[in-house]
């Protein structure tokens, strides 16, 4: 379901059609790029006379239960900068196309099943296992679990090792997601898309939440 936001600034007379066109376009859109997104919630802020000339001054975006990538994300919560889009082409297709890029700014959260799941995605296996191999010296990983403010990484036991684990601080480094181990010994960062920069990471309520932004292309 698509909200549009009119309470910053007035609208055009008869400009509503217009709008919910645009709010469908970016729904359409959204959807091309995600496996799943659960409890929609999306708002355009701008005039209609703005639309009409193909800028928007922002787009904020709410979901819960998204899955982008095979990555399984328990909330969103983004809002961009402006955006330039291409009007012809969403009135006759309905879909969006963007004219340069733009940046976007926000806020993810990953519960403890989340992250289990998303490790035992065929895309993101292998990275799940190299955590293991590398914190714990085995691998396959085998769970995730979430303390108040720690993830612990575990592995099953194999003939000679018994199962391990291992209590990680999550922060943010270097741009990316890292995992230092509580006594200092090890510290991990995940290899990241340089469109992305993670500006802060923690655990918090039982999540791991992380702050940043991302540079979206055309």
């Amino acid at each position: 379901m698509a909200r549009v936001d009119t309470a910053d600034q007035p609208m055009e007379p008869r400009s509503g059609p217009i709008l919910q066109l645009i709010a469908a376009g970016l729904q359409v859109w959204i959807g091309s790029q995600c496996e799943a997104v659960q409890n929609l919630e999306l708002q355009l802020h701008g005039t209609a006379l703005q639309l009409l000339r193909g800028q928007l001054q922002g787009v904020s975006l709410s979901g819960q239960r998204v899955v982008y990538r095979g990555v399984a994300i328990e909330s969103v919560h983004l809002r961009s900068e402006a955006i330039q889009v291409k009007v012809a082409a969403l009135i006759r297709s309905k879909a969006v196309e963007l004219d340069h890029p733009f940046i976007v700014r926000g806020q993810v959260s990953f519960s403890a099943g989340g992250l289990v799941e998303t490790f035992r995605h065929s895309r993101w296996q292998a990275l799940g296992d190299s955590l293991a191999e590398q914190l714990l010296g085995i691998t396959p990983l085998a769970d995730l679990r979430l303390t108040e403010n720690t993830l612990i990484f575990s592995a099953h036991a194999t003939g000679e090792h018994p199962e391990l684990e291992i209590e990680t601080r999550p922060c943010a480094l270097d741009g990316s997601v890292g995992f230092v181990c509580l006594d200092g010994t090890l510290k991990l960062r995940l290899p990241m898309d340089p469109a992305i920069q993670i500006e802060s990471a923690g655990v918090q309520d039982g999540s791991l939440q992380l702050q940043g932004e991302a540079l979206v292309s055309p």
